[in-house]
C-alpha cells in the first residue's frame, strides 16, 4: 500500500472555529487519517498532518484548500511567522511503498487545482521547476506584503495561476520533501535579540548547519522568547547537535533554555537518535524498540 503524507500550514492560529472548519474537510474524507494538528495564535499560524494513500490525500488537501481560502482574509493577517499565502505551504511527504516522483506529480496535481482558482502559485524543494525556487526561504522572501511587487517580475512568475497579487489569499507554495521537523526552543529572556543572534548561530544562511532554518521570535505574554526551526534533513543534521549549540550559545547571554517543542509528528529515526545521544547508547539498534518490530 502506498502512503503519503501532507502537513499543509495555513495563515490562522488564533480563531479555533476557522480552523476546526478547515480540518473538517480533512476528516470528511474515507482513507485519510488525520495525525495531529496544531494553531499558535503568536504565530497567527496552523499546521495540519495526515496521511493515508495519494488519490484520497490530494483530495482531501483541496477541499483543505478551499475552506481555507474562503475563511482566512490576508488582507487583515498579522503573525509573527513568516507567510505569503492563506494556504501558504503545502508539501506533500512520501513515507511508504512510493518514491518521490510520485509526490511531485501529486503536488503538480494540486498546484494545479489552485492556480484554477486564481491564485498564483509555487513548486518548491523535489517539484521546484527553476533552481531559484527550491528553498522556500527564497521563494517566501518578502512575505505577503512583497507580493504585488514581487508578481510583477519576470523571475518571479507563478509556475501555476495569474501573475497578478490576489489580497485575499497571496500565494500558495507547494512541492514534495524528506520530512521535516518544526523544533522550537523557548529561552528565559523577554529580550528577542538573544534568540535572533542564536538562530543566526545554528541557521544555514548566517554560516551554521546546512540542514537547519531558524528565527528569533517573541512570545507575547509569556515573557519568554523562541528560537523556531524548520530542521529540514534529521538525518544529516541531527536534533542533539542543534540542541546543544542553541545551549552552549544561551548559556554565553546566561540566559537558561525553559522547554521545547516540536509541532505536529516526526520520524521514529529522529526520537532515536535523540535516545541514543543523551544516553549514550552508541550501539542501540532501532529494531530493539518494540513497536518497529510490530510494524515489519
Amino acid at each position: 500500500m502506498k502512503v503519503l503524507m501532507c502537513v499543509p500550514n495555513i495563515s490562522e492560529g488564533k480563531n479555533p472555529d476557522a480552523v476546526e472548519r478547515v480540518i473538517d474537510q480533512v476528516r470528511a474524507v474515507m482513507g485519510v487519517k488525520l495525525l495531529d494538528y496544531s494553531s499558535d495564535p503568536t504565530h497567527h499560524r496552523s499546521v495540519l498532518t495526515y496521511l493515508g494513500e495519494p488519490q484520497p490525500v490530494l483530495e482531501a488537501t483541496k477541499a483543505m484548500a478551499a475552506a481555507a481560502f474562503d475563511l482566512i482574509d490576508m488582507s487583515t493577517h498579522h503573525g509573527a511567522h513568516p507567510r505569503m499565502g492563506a494556504v501558504d505551504v503545502v508539501p506533500f511527504i512520501p513515507i511508504r511503498g512510493m518514491e518521490m516522483e510520485e509526490a511531485v506529480e501529486i503536488s503538480w496535481y494540486f498546484g494545479r487545482f489552485v492556480g484554477e482558482m486564481g491564485i498564483p502559485v509555487y513548486y518548491y524543494e523535489e517539484a521546484a521547476r527553476r533552481p531559484e525556487r527550491v528553498s522556500l526561504v527564497d521563494i517566501r522572501r518578502g512575505g505577503y506584503e512583497a507580493l504585488p511587487d514581487k508578481l510583477g517580475q519576470e523571475e518571479w512568475k507563478p509556475d501555476e495561476g495569474p501573475a497578478a497579487f490576489h489580497p485575499k489569499s497571496g500565494a500558495t507554495v507547494t512541492g514534495a520533501r524528506f520530512p521535516l521537523i518544526a523544533f522550537n526552543v523557548n529561552l528565559q529572556t523577554e529580550d528577542v535579540s538573544i534568540a535572533r543572534r542564536i538562530a543566526d548561530s545554528v541557521r544555514y544562511t548566517k554560516g551554521g548547519y546546512r540542514f537547519v532554518r531558524a528565527m528569533g521570535l517573541a512570545l507575547e505574554g509569556e515573557g519568554a522568547v523562541q528560537v523556531s526551526m524548520n530542521l529540514i534533513h534529521y538525518i544529516q543534521t541531527p536534533i542533539p547537535r542543534v540542541m546543544d549549540t542553541i545551549r552552549a550559545e544561551a548559556a554565553r547571554y546566561g540566559v537558561n533554555v525553559t522547554g521545547c517543542e516540536v509541532v505536529g509528528p516526526i520520524p521514529m529515526g529522529a526520537v532515536v537518535e535523540v535516545f541514543k545521544h543523551y544516553l549514550q547508547l552508541h550501539d542501540f539498534a532501532d529494531d530493539q524498540i518494540i513497536e518497529n518490530a510490530l510494524l515489519e
